[in-house]
């Protein structure tokens, strides 16, 4: 076949996805692995609200099945900006709001309106899929490499150094992968120095954008906040674009219901550009999630259980892990602050297994996680860190509760095997 084209030539596709597809055959062909990868829900465990499947059920019954508006249903962009005024006292208006497929079509559709070739684009590593969203919109990469002393995130003295000239920072919060927050203080500091960058700037030249992805916002557990850099600093409203939806917050990642909220005149290019992709919420989902965000009472339930539930396995995980650790493997975690994930580092490169082979790199690990342990779970370098990074990410959305201490044990007896 001929050459294709210097993107087709260039893309890697999505690395979690690919080895979750790969693992879930494996399943499928009856082999018993403990899969962790994806960043998805077991409907069986974790079904949506019953109430928005009732409603989506009715609305096909009801023959919603045409082309939705471009911009999204009008009925569920201001459900949308009730629900959002409500739990988080953020003011939006219809015409400020973009509804999508999920909010990988936001994000692109973000890009798009923004980025041009060779802008800057400010983003953290270990982070999900900004690197292919830089590299679609064939923008310069200005990666900074979070530590775990700062939660994986960005610190402002991080950003300061790529600021000039930026075009975007990408922030997520909580983050995917690592189950961590931005903390108050952090968020302040990065909200100031790009209102601070945008001053400087003259009137002919691009302002500095921060895309805000909050998709787990409503999933924080024990003592940690989630905070918007619209409440800390009321004018950032001016630069900031919500990415936001229900995929997690419902366990409605198939449902395909997701927002932006941002400025009018970024939301209107946005919605431009969608209109050619054609990547819409389907209608009768828009218009059930209309219906079922203003169900406060429901939400409230579904979320209190739900949550319950994921806190349960990420602090019992986080527990074996800890108790691995003191009995001097090379293995740790951060504690469980939100999301559906928890950060564990397995730093075994240079051990040896029981039949001779060398684990010389971390590629080499995660492959003999999966083969002695029957654990699946992503390594960091999927999500833009370095090849030989030790961390990974645990997603507990497909997680059996009676499984945790099987999983453990197999583990522990594939960490003892090695010298």
């Amino acid at each position: 076949m001929g050459k294709l084209s210097q993107l087709a030539e260039t893309l890697i596709g999505s690395e979690i996805v690919k080895l979750g597809n790969a693992i879930s055959e494996r399943i499928r062909n009856g082999e018993k692995i403990f899969n962790y990868t994806i960043g998805d829900f077991d409907s069986s465990i974790f079904p949506i609200p019953k109430e928005l499947e009732d409603l989506i059920i009715a609305e096909y019954q009801n023959g919603s099945t045409s082309y939705p508006p471009a911009d999204g249903v009008l009925e569920l962009r201001i459900a949308v900006a009730a629900f959002i005024h409500e739990w988080e006292g953020l003011d939006y208006s219809a015409d400020e709001i973009q509804i999508a497929a999920g909010g990988r079509p936001l994000i692109y559709t973000l890009f798009k309106a923004i980025v041009d070739k060779g802008d800057k684009v400010i983003y953290g590593v270990p982070s999900w899929n900004n690197n292919h969203y830089v590299h679609l919109t064939d923008a310069e990469h200005c990666v900074i490499e979070c530590t775990p002393e700062n939660n994986f995130m960005p610190t402002v003295e991080d950003v300061a150094t790529h600021i000039k000239g930026a075009t975007l920072i990408c922030l997520c919060s909580p983050q995917n992968p690592t189950g961590t927050t931005l903390s108050k203080d952090s968020l302040a500091k990065i909200c100031d120095l790009i209102l601070e960058e945008n001053k400087r700037r003259v009137d002919y030249e691009k302002k500095l954008y921060l895309m805000y992805d909050q998709m787990y916002w409503t999933l924080t557990y024990g003592d940690t906040e989630h905070y918007n850099p619209i409440t800390l600093r009321p004018e950032m409203k001016e630069y900031t674009i919500f990415i936001d939806g229900i995929s997690k917050a419902f366990c409605a990642t198939g449902v395909r219901v997701g927002w932006s909220m941002g400025p009018a005149a970024v939301i209107s290019k946005m919605k431009a550009v969608l209109s050619h992709i054609g990547a819409w919420s389907p209608l009768a989902e828009q218009k059930a999630t209309a219906k079922y965000l203003s169900n406060t009472a429901a939400i409230k339930n579904y979320l209190y259980h739900y949550k319950q539930e994921l806190e349960y396995r990420l602090q019992n995980i986080y527990a074996g892990i800890v108790a691995l650790k003191e009995k001097g493997f090379a293995i740790d975690a951060v504690t469980p602050q939100a999301a559906i994930y928890l950060t564990v580092k397995i730093d075994l490169v240079g051990k040896q297994t029981n039949d001779g082979k060398l684990l010389s790199t971390q590629s080499d690990v995660t492959a003999y996680l999966l083969s002695d342990a029957k654990l699946a779970i992503v390594p960091f370098y999927a999500f833009g860190a370095g090849k030989q990074s030790p961390w990974y990410r645990i997603s507990v959305g497909t997680c059996k509760k009676e499984e945790i201490p099987e999983m453990l044990e197999m583990l522990e007896n594939a960490l003892v095997a090695l010298h």
